[in-house]
């Protein structure tokens, strides 16, 4: 923690989390633990001059694998961070040049609620499930500067049923909320990427918001596709959680309160 405050200046909550993480998690002799964010982790000043940086182990994780692997699966909790960190990771890549485009998609799945309910036409009614998206690239680029590169074409936010027929070259392309694709819809997806193109896939298996809860896309794809050359997974928990104290808390309770009873 020393180490960090004379680095950083300051020590913040996640950085606490960080450095008991590694004390408290069990590691065998063949996997080395995670290390601690340090100034390699820095993935891209923002706007406000701050950076964009992996947090904790399992970004660090996620931001080693995509250096790795042009298909990655982040998958855990809510809260974590995998959404933003990919989308900082594929907006780098833009800067730096290695790719020419940047996809952004979600399936529009309802979590409880029907499209047909929200006012506006069915741009207006998609707006909501691509929102997230869209903050984290607000964050990371100027406001105007993210505007022409849409205008452009550069950067691209769409549902995922607009993937269908296409072949993206030299594109980071990211799926958000995987759990509600179909495993259909992921097949059709992951066989979009053209040359030069890197995929990142983001969920939640305890969010699955389909009818049929064991179509889900990204269970098939996590049973099928492991092992696979060229592709990897980051499984997050509730250790990674950067948003307000309580989610770690909330997560675990509902981590509890669906295990089989008399299981501790």
């Amino acid at each position: 923690m020393l180490a960090l405050i004379k680095r950083n200046g300051e020590l913040t909550e996640s950085d606490v989390d960080a450095v008991l993480a590694l004390h408290t998690a069990s590691w065998s002799d063949q996997t080395p633990p995670p290390r601690l964010p340090g100034e390699e982790d820095v993935l891209l000043s923002k706007p406000d001059g701050g950076t964009v940086r992996a947090r904790t182990p399992n970004q660090i994780a996620l931001t080693e694998e995509a250096q790795k692997n042009d298909i990655v699966f982040a998958i855990g909790p809510a809260g974590t961070g995998k959404t933003y960190t990919a989308v900082a990771l594929a907006v780098a890549a833009l800067k730096s040049r290695q790719i020419k485009r940047i996809v952004l998609c979600r399936p529009a799945v309802e979590a409880g609620e029907r499209l047909g309910f929200l006012p506006g036409d069915l741009r207006d009614k998609i707006d909501p499930y691509l929102r997230p998206l869209f903050d984290a690239l607000d964050d990371m680029l100027p406001r105007e500067k993210l505007f022409m590169y849409m205008d452009q074409s550069i950067v691209e936010i769409a549902p995922l049923a607009y993937m269908r027929g296409r072949t993206l070259h030299s594109s980071f392309v990211i799926l958000d909320e995987a759990q509600n694709a179909t495993a259909q819809q992921m097949k059709m997806f992951l066989t979009r990427l053209g040359t030069g193109s890197r995929a990142i896939i983001t969920g939640d298996v305890t969010q699955i918001d389909l009818n049929d809860r064991t179509n889900s896309g990204l269970v098939h794809a996590e049973r099928i596709l492991a092992g696979v050359d060229g592709i990897a997974f980051v499984y997050f928990d509730k250790g990674d959680v950067v948003r307000h104290k309580l989610v770690k808390d909330i997560i675990a309770a509902y981590e509890r309160s669906s295990r089989p009873e008399g299981e501790q």
